[in-house]
């Protein structure tokens, strides 16, 4: 009876202690998961003769790793999704370098998803080179319960549930055969790291390759030096009060807040 009183003691301590630290932990991965979901099935809609989804693909390219949650390879160009999954009311502009997550009037800050795909999409430019006639374009779709409050965009900054109309709605003139989509299809496919250990490997050294790119950019920053170009940046008054920008406007748009 005693051994069996210890037993429950040490179940309670698990259930309380242990429970909600693996929930905390675990708790991304699944609104990650679900906000996939939520895209794969727009995804899904399309035309299988005219579009041809990858989903979760790893790369490795000359600068290092390069992760993109979905690319579209379809007869009218290359579709490049960044899936973002949050929560709150997010504010942006396409040419800012930071944007703003607010909950309850908690600011965070986050980097512009949109120079975060141009990121991608010049990823598989490189991996295309061949292909000079590819038109591509880049969509950014927030699949979480964030509200899109006061963002600025010329590239479609959309909810989940817009995807399917949004790719639909820029067909233009084909620019790829059939035969050219599944050469281009199997060669994403074949750089495509997929093993499980390569990849935990490859997203390890994302994650390192990350926060030294974030330690160089916030110390340019300091030394008010572009991080884009290696411009000066100029303290300047805009719409919405001062910022910092680029001394090679409008070749290089980088501003930050300052």
């Amino acid at each position: 009876m005693h051994n069996f009183d210890e037993i429950l003691l040490l179940l309670a301590f698990l259930i309380i202690v242990i429970l909600p630290f693996v929930y905390k932990l675990y708790l991304p991965i699944l609104k990650g998961k679900k906000g996939e979901a939520k895209v794969r099935r727009q995804l899904n809609k399309l035309p299988k003769d005219e579009y041809y989804c990858i989903n979760d693909i790893l790369i490795k390219t000359n600068r290092g790793y390069c992760q993109i949650d979905h690319i579209v390879i379809s007869i009218y160009g290359i579709y490049v999704i960044e899936t973002k999954n949050y929560t709150g009311w997010i504010y942006g502009h396409e040419n800012s370098e930071k944007w703003t997550q607010s909950i309850y009037g908690n600011k965070t800050k986050f980097r512009n998803p949109i120079k975060q795909n141009w990121g991608h999409i010049y990823a598989i430019k490189n991996v295309l080179s061949d292909y000079g006639k590819i038109k591509y374009f880049s969509i950014v779709v927030f699949a979480g319960t964030a509200i899109l409050k006061n963002v600025n965009s010329i590239v479609p900054v959309i909810y989940s549930k817009r995807l399917y109309k949004t790719i639909i709605g820029q067909k233009g003139i084909p620019c790829l055969s059939i035969r050219e989509i599944e050469v281009i299809s199997n060669k994403i496919n074949k750089i495509n790291i997929q093993d499980r250990k390569d990849k935990r490997k490859a997203k390890k050294e994302l994650v390192k390759q990350i926060k030294t790119g974030i330690s160089e950019r916030n110390q340019k920053e300091k030394q008010l030096i572009c991080p884009s170009c290696g411009g000066n940046l100029i303290l300047r008054k805009g719409k919405y009060g001062k910022f910092y920008g680029c001394s090679n406007y409008p070749k290089c748009r980088y501003s930050k807040e300052k």
